[in-house]
């Protein structure tokens, strides 16, 4: 069987768990046509239906720089249609340029956020519990493209192979790989969510946060593959203290590099960095940037090296996250935003994680679980 066809299999079968009579809904580009080839091939031999939206190079760049302010506050059709109907989404990143994203008036950014927040707010309900009713099933993952080899610093073949090889597409059984990460992950997020008070203690880094009463989410390759972590939302008004992010973040194609945020009771009152300050300005003045929607862990040791992109950064083996913005509902966070932007700093040198006073991890590894 060909890698892609493995890969087919794994997001079909395992990551969505595609029913007969259900209706999947793909988003990508046309670059990531030879997989969404064989997820058609794959989904259509389980009697599923499939539709297809494919971005074309500098889509979104003519759009935000031609569109009228109608335009621009009118949602996608297909997009609405498939948050309210579908049963299962794929989002396969495949991006042609990671730069291509326009210079363009602030207030129109803010128009499209508005016109698109339903939709997302609608994404974040129905993909809570993939075991209600109403849910959608979904999954972000990466098609290789030669814009994301660059960015990683590697060649388009290296770059393959480091996708593959974090989704266990070179195992002969990748769900089954995937089982077993979920196994072990299960203990971690037993015993977290028995926590009360989480501190994250690294160099430049002492920041602790209420997650009571929280729900801790095993990662296990379903919602993002590849994935590999361990998260939970804060409770909003609880967290306190100094944290400094060692991996550069991008937003909206900007390297954004040496973060640091003071935090009281919640709120992000400060911030600085070493490159992009002017990003964070403008993230921050977002409604609901300046709370946190997220603390994780991440849990991948397949991954070791930062790629400048989130699905895969913020899932290395000894790292933590943190991300401002919008909570995920199923961890029982409350913040909301039109952001959900992830922050990631290293461990493995200095880091701990104190849970009710007790030290649970060390560089980079968990002392329990």
């Amino acid at each position: 069987m060909n890698i892609l066809r493995k890969y087919a299999e794994l997001l079909v079968h395992y990551c969505v768990e595609l029913q007969e009579k259900e209706r999947l809904y793909i988003s990508t580009t046309l670059l990531a046509e030879p997989l969404v080839r064989e997820i058609y091939r794959v989904a259509t031999q389980a009697g599923a239906q499939v539709e297809v939206n494919f971005s074309f190079r500098e889509q979104h760049k003519i759009f935000m720089e031609n569109a009228s302010d109608y335009l621009l506050s009118q949602p996608g059709t297909l997009m609405k249609t498939a948050m309210e109907e579908f049963d299962a989404y794929l989002n396969i990143r495949a991006p042609y340029n990671l730069n291509e994203s326009p210079k363009v008036d602030p207030q129109k950014h803010k128009l499209r956020s508005a016109a698109m927040s339903p939709i997302n707010k609608l994404y974040f309900e129905r993909t809570a519990d993939r075991s209600a009713p109403n849910a959608l099933k979904r999954s972000l993952c990466q098609f290789p493209t030669q814009a994301s080899a660059q960015a990683a610093n590697m060649s388009l073949e290296e770059y393959e192979k480091f996708v593959f090889n974090a989704c266990h597409l070179y195992s002969d059984d990748p769900a089954g790989e995937w089982l077993k990460v979920r196994a072990h992950q299960q203990g971690i997020k037993e015993y977290l969510d028995q926590v009360s008070e989480v501190r994250y203690l690294a160099d430049h880094t002492d920041i602790t946060f209420s997650v009571a009463d929280r729900t801790w989410i095993n990662s296990d390759g379903q919602t993002n593959m590849p994935s590999g972590e361990v998260f939970s939302g804060p409770v909003e008004n609880s967290v306190n203290g100094k944290v400094h992010f060692t991996f550069p973040s991008v937003y909206r194609g900007k390297d954004v590099s040496g973060i640091t945020l003071w935090v009281e009771n919640g709120e992000v009152v400060k911030w600085d960095a070493d490159q992009g300050k002017d990003v964070l300005d403008a993230v921050f003045d977002i409604p609901g940037a300046k709370f946190f929607g997220e603390v994780a862990i991440g849990t991948n040791y397949q991954i070791q090296q930062a790629t400048r992109n989130i699905l895969f950064d913020e899932k290395i083996g000894g790292t933590i996250h943190m991300a401002v913005g919008q909570s995920y509902k199923q961890t029982g966070g409350l913040n909301q935003s039109a952001i959900h932007w992830d922050m990631i700093t290293d461990m493995t040198q200095s880091g701990e994680i104190w849970a009710d006073g007790k030290l649970i991890y060390e560089k980079g590894k968990f002392l329990v679980g």
